[in-house]
């Protein structure tokens, strides 16, 4: 069968395509977003690394951070690749989700009062004639 070789080209060609998509592309997409984190450390932010030490940034450096934990202060040098989340960064992105969801509820409200004194006003000047 000519036609059988061909196809079974096609479908390990649409497979190897989809695996791509499926697996190695969300892969890199959250690789980018990590290291643009780890990019974006500022001296004051709080971290936790790979080996779920948390710390607030005192020196930042190329390729190195140094961080201080503890009440004592106990301050400790990592390599940037070992940081795994920026505690102040999602905070901040937090309460600016929560002020949106505010701004959202009370323009909503807004909305809703206006008709209600849309409403009155239609009332009032029913009764008045």
């Amino acid at each position: 069968m000519p036609g059988g070789n061909s196809s079974m080209l096609l479908i390990f060609g649409v497979m190897i395509v989809a695996m791509y998509f499926l697996t190695i592309r969300p892969q890199k997409k959250k690789q980018k977003e990590e290291q643009a984190m780890r990019d974006n450390i500022q001296v004051g932010d709080e971290i936790t690394t790979i080996g779920g030490i948390i710390g607030r940034v005192v020196t930042v450096k190329e390729d190195s951070i140094i961080i201080e934990t503890g009440a004592d202060k106990n301050r400790l040098k990592f390599a940037r690749w070992s940081i795994s989340q920026n505690n102040t960064a999602n905070e901040k992105l937090a309460a600016e989700r929560e002020a949106a969801k505010a701004a959202q509820q009370k323009e909503k409200e807004a909305r809703l009062e206006a008709k209600g004194k849309g409403r009155k006003k239609k009332e009032d000047l029913e009764d008045k004639y």
